[in-house]
């Protein structure tokens, strides 16, 4: 179990001493920080550029949420027509937006296969990429 110190690290500190010398350790596992609702979240990797935008790369880690109502702007897993999509909720436009300039939006249409998986809640940049696969 990873231990976590209550800290915020800033990216240009420098020094000699540990800034987290006079914090005690937490027994909080990543499962505890970073998913709201373990029973009903799984993790999914990220392949294509179309979420760019919103800063969300390929390789990128998914927490992806079934607990989450889905609102309009909330960044969502689905299945449309038997692929699985990334893409951002327009409900009132019954839309499926891009972040990318490129990409134009996707108008739901009926006779549509098309099931919300979840909601992203968190993504997380792999700066290596995974030794073990998901799968």
């Amino acid at each position: 179990m990873l231990k976590f110190i209550p800290i915020r690290a800033q990216a240009g500190i420098t020094g000699f001493e540990s800034p987290a010398a006079e914090y005690s350790e937490l027994s909080l596992t990543l499962d505890q920080i970073l998913i709201d609702h373990p029973s009903a979240s799984y993790l999914g990797i990220v392949e294509g550029q179309s979420m760019t935008g919103v800063g969300i790369f390929p390789g990128d880690l998914l927490v992806v949420s079934r607990a989450e109502t889905v609102k309009s702007g909330d960044v969502i897993v689905a299945t449309l027509n038997g692929n699985f999509v990334c893409k951002i909720a327009d409900i009132a436009n019954r839309r499926l937006l891009s972040s990318s300039e490129t990409d134009e939006p996707y108008q739901l249409k009926e006779g549509d296969d098309f099931i919300v998986e979840g909601v992203v809640t968190r993504s997380i940049r792999l700066h290596r990429p995974l030794i073990r696969s998901l799968n």
